[in-house]
C-alpha cells in the first residue's frame, strides 16, 4: 500500500499564477521519500495540500488508504509534520512547548522526554526556545511532530539551520524511525547529498510539474550515457597523444576526455595501460546525483 497518493493534482494562485499543473506522486509505505525540485518549483505547496493547509483545487489525495477530504481528523491523527519553520511560543522553555501539544495530541506524559531524547534536546533545562539556534528550533519542531507516534512523517527542509555534525544526527535519527518504528518519511530538502545518503525513492518537480519519480537506484539509472572521465597520468604529453581521437581538453596536470558510454572509459584505460601509461585517477561525473538532477530539469 501507499501511504500516500496524489493523482492530477493542480494548484493557482491566480489566472496567471499556476503554482502545479496536474501532478501525480506515490510515497510507498515504509520508503523515505526524498522530494526534490528548485525554489519555486511546487514543493511546498504540494506539502501544504496533503496536510490539508491549503485548499484543494483539483485531483485526489489519498493518505493510510483514506481519501483527505472525507477522513481529514482522523488522517491528520496518524501523521507528523514540520512545514517551513516550527510553531513554537519563543517564551515557554521545549518542555512547556511540548506540554501543550502533548495536551492536545493526549499523549502519555513520559512522552515529552523520549521525544527530547530522540532529537538531541534532553539538556536544554529552561533555556527559553527564544534563546535557541535555528537548527535547535528545527530540532524542537521534529520533536512537537513525534510526540504522538505518527505512522507518518512529512518534514520540509528539516535540516535547515544545522551544522554538518546536527545534519549527520537527523538523518541517524530519520532513518532509526523508519527502520525501527516502521514510520514513512515524505521530506523534501534543496541539499541533494543529504538526500543521497537518506532516501529510499525519490521525487523531482519543476515548474510545478513531476519530472521524476522512482526508487533512488532507478533515478541514477536516468544518467546521460555521454559525459566526461577526468584522468590523471605519469606523462601529460603521451597521454594527449594516445587519446587524441576524443574530445579532450587540459587543466593543470587532469586531461577532460568526452565520452559517449562507459565501454568509452573501459577502452581509454585499456590504451593508456597498454602503452604503459601509469593512470593515477579516473574519475567520472555520470551518476553524481548533482549532474542527474540537473540534467532533469533542464
Amino acid at each position: 500500500m501507499n501511504a500516500i497518493e496524489v493523482k492530477n493534482l493542480g494548484y493557482q494562485f491566480s489566472k496567471n499564477q499556476i503554482i502545479l499543473q496536474n501532478i501525480s506522486l506515490c510515497v510507498p509505505e515504509g520508503s523515505i521519500y526524498g522530494f526534490l525540485g528548485p525554489n519555486g518549483a511546487g514543493k511546498t505547496t504540494t506539502l501544504r495540500l496533503i496536510l490539508g493547509l491549503l485548499k484543494k483545487q483539483n485531483g485526489d489525495i489519498s493518505i493510510l488508504g483514506k481519501a483527505l477530504e472525507r477522513n481529514r481528523i482522523e488522517v491528520l491523527q496518524k501523521i507528523g509534520s514540520l512545514i517551513e519553520t516550527p510553531s513554537i511560543y519563543s517564551h515557554l522553555t521545549a518542555k512547556e512547548n511540548l506540554e501543550i501539544w502533548r495536551k492536545i495530541y493526549q499523549c502519555p506524559k513520559n512522552r515529552i522526554e523520549e521525544v527530547l531524547h530522540l532529537v538531541g534536546l534532553e539538556d536544554v533545562g529552561s533555556k527559553k526556545t527564544g534563546q535557541f539556534s535555528l537548527g535547535m528550533k528545527q530540532r524542537i519542531g521534529i520533536a512537537i511532530a513525534l510526540l504522538h507516534n505518527p505512522k507518518l512523517l512529512i518534514l520540509d527542509e528539516p535540516t535547515n539551520g544545522l551544522d554538518p555534525n546536527g545534519m549527520i544526527e537527523i538523518r541517524d535519527l530519520l532513518k532509526s524511525l523508519n527502520k525501527n518504528y516502521g514510520i514513512t518519511i515524505l521530506i523534501s530538502s534543496h541539499l541533494l547529498s543529504e538526500i543521497e545518503k537518506l532516501t529510499t525513492h525519490i521525487g523531482v518537480i519543476h515548474q510545478g510539474k513531476m519530472k521524476f519519480e522512482g526508487t533512488l537506484e532507478a533515478f541514477f539509472k536516468l544518467k546521460n550515457e555521454s559525459g566526461n572521465v577526468k584522468i590523471r597520468t605519469n606523462s601529460l604529453m603521451k597521454t594527449t597523444e594516445l587519446l587524441q581521437n576524443y574530445g579532450i581538453s587540459v587543466q593543470d596536470n587532469t586531461i577532460e576526455v568526452k565520452i559517449q558510454s562507459e565501454l568509452d572509459v573501459a577502452s581509454i584505460l585499456k590504451t593508456l595501460i597498454t602503452n604503459d601509461i601509469a593512470v593515477y585517477e579516473a574519475t567520472t561525473n555520470q551518476n553524481n546525483i548533482e549532474t542527474v538532477f540537473m540534467n532533469l530539469i533542464n
